[in-house]
């Protein structure tokens, strides 16, 4: 296996299991169907190693793979893996596999390109995962568009080419900026070492002036904010999510948020960490405020996809507060999140997709008494929602509980109005569960809804296996995942030292001229200052 270009395998397995279902007869619906869901297995199964051969035991990165790509620029095809990268591969290949199986006989239409364009997709997120070259990971960053850009605006709702756009050209604005940073950085490192090159480990050493990190860094975060999504950078991700097709909901939740996440861990933090200082308490408090506000707006919505969406921007604040905590506590609850909310925000989008395929309504009032119809559905509901809320045993608990604890260690505000997020999140999944579910059946459409298949009941099997597996025994993530965010976070700290010490060392000299100047001059300065 070592001897492999296993990562390579990794990332383009799909993409050529795409292009053989993009070449199939396009009414061969079942093979069609049956092939995307080989290959998603095959897949999965191949990255399973990710679990026991390459996180364990080391925080650096593993099974990483160098050539040249571009001489001229010093752009290499270098990719690597370690705690952080393996898992959340692992959530991509796993997720990709439910939504094909969830998709199964829900699209019709043009089944070929719909499949196709989820196996490319599962490349992107692969490849952007894995990428330890700025330029490399820039362009997976941007290939992941286009398939979600035409998942939604092709097999979306009425609203698709809106939702399609507006999320399209949101993710544009971030990356242009972003791009604009990459080839500051690639200068810098030019006229630092006089070797050019998008290598990350190398910008990792490059020392950065305080002026110059801080709008690298606020261009980097714009870019990754955008993706999380962060308040008030969110307002395209309701929209996506309402108008997309379920197998794009469950992905765009489960994965695509977590390229934003991953980005600030990844990238933004270790590269300046100067300005992470300066700017970590906005931050803070904006994925505090969006915890608060997704909540609020979910409880008032009344199509059950918008309030999954908007728990999104809630959930992903808390992701965002454990980061900024800057804490062993903070991180780890930060990917616990990242974690668990790929696997239940994915789980209700699924839920949600299977009674629309009934019932071809969303409306939260148009439900009732569920429990007494279709009692398999509402108890794997209950069980998911449950979950999201956060109740201790699932796996929602372990991943909330570490951020308020990093951010009660950080700042007692923080916690304190982070924690109403929690109260506040039980409040619109309760009532939104109550409404469905419980009561009588006031629709006599409702009484004719059949119970899950076998085939969906398998798709729910491993998520609910996961739900409790995170909740009750989550020590076996946190450990594959701990020496890496032990070793960003040592490195984020090492690197603000020693640039704060090397523009002291700058400064010295100024400093000691001004000293030595005849005190005539400094009276001036004075007297200025006292008017």
């Amino acid at each position: 296996m070592a001897q492999l270009p296993w990562l390579s395998l990794l990332v383009f397995f799909p993409l050529a299991a795409a292009i053989l279902v993009a070449i199939m007869p396009a009414n061969a619906h079942k093979p069609i169907r049956w092939w995307a869901t080989i290959a998603a297995l095959a897949e999965f199964v191949f990255s399973l190693p990710l679990w026991w051969r390459v996180i364990p035991g080391q925080a650096g990165f593993q099974f990483e793979e160098k050539l040249d790509w571009i001489p001229v620029l010093g752009a290499q095809y270098h990719l690597g893996v370690d705690g952080v990268s393996g898992l959340l591969a692992l959530l991509t290949t796993f997720t990709t596999l439910i939504a094909i199986l969830g998709a199964w006989t829900s699209v019709e239409k043009r089944s070929r390109e719909f499949f196709a364009l989820v196996l490319a997709l599962e490349a992107g997120m692969l490849g952007t995962f894995f990428c330890l070259d700025l330029l490399l990971f820039y362009v997976f960053w941007e290939a992941m568009l286009i398939p979600m850009y035409l998942l939604i605006g092709v097999w979306g709702g009425q609203r698709r080419v809106y939702a399609a756009v507006k999320f399209f050209l949101y993710t544009m604005a971030g990356s242009v900026l972003m791009l604009v940073a990459i080839l500051s950085l690639w200068f810098l490192q030019k006229q630092y070492s006089g070797v050019p090159t998008f290598d990350l480990q190398a910008f990792y050493q490059l020392p950065l002036a305080p002026s110059r990190q801080l709008w690298m860094f606020l261009a980097f975060a714009f870019a990754f904010a955008i993706k999380v999504p962060m308040f008030p950078l969110h307002t395209w991700l309701p929209d996506a999510h309402v108008e997309a097709p379920t197998a794009g909901s469950v992905i765009l939740a489960a994965v695509l948020l977590k390229m934003g996440t991953y980005g600030f861990l990844r990238f933004a933090m270790p590269l300046f960490p100067n300005a992470l200082v300066v700017c970590a308490p906005y931050i803070a408090w904006l994925a505090i405020i969006g915890i608060v506000y997704g909540a609020l707006v979910a409880m008032v919505q009344p199509d059950l996809k918008k309030l999954v969406a908007y728990s999104s921007v809630s959930h992903m604040g808390f992701a965002m507060l454990g980061l900024m905590a800057m804490n062993a506590q903070g991180f780890a609850g930060s990917m616990m999140t990242m974690l668990n909310h790929g696997v239940s925000t994915g789980a209700l989008f699924l839920l949600v997709g299977v009674i629309y395929e009934r019932r071809h309504t969303r409306k939260i009032a148009d439900f009732g008494g569920l429990w007494k119809v279709v009692p398999v559905y509402s108890v794997i509901f209950l069980v998911v929602m449950l979950s999201s809320v956060g109740l201790p045993g699932t796996n929602g608990f372990i991943g909330e509980f570490l951020v308020l604890l990093g951010a009660f260690k950080h700042s007692v505000p923080w916690a304190a109005v982070a924690a109403t997020g929690v109260i506040l999140s039980a409040c619109y999944m309760l009532w939104m569960f109550q409404r469905v579910v419980f009561g009588p059946v006031t629709h006599e459409e409702n009484r004719k809804l059949t119970d899950l298949s076998f085939r969906e009941r398998l798709v729910f099997a491993p998520l609910l296996l996961l739900i409790f597996w995170m909740g009750v025994a989550p020590q076996p993530f946190l450990d594959r995942m701990q020496p890496t965010l032990d070793r960003v976070l040592q490195m984020t700290n090492d690197r603000a030292q020693m640039m704060t010490a090397s523009d002291a060392a700058a400064t010295a000299p100024l400093a000691s001229r001004l000293q030595a100047a005849p005190a005539v001059n400094a009276a001036p300065a004075e007297q200025g200052g006292a008017r």
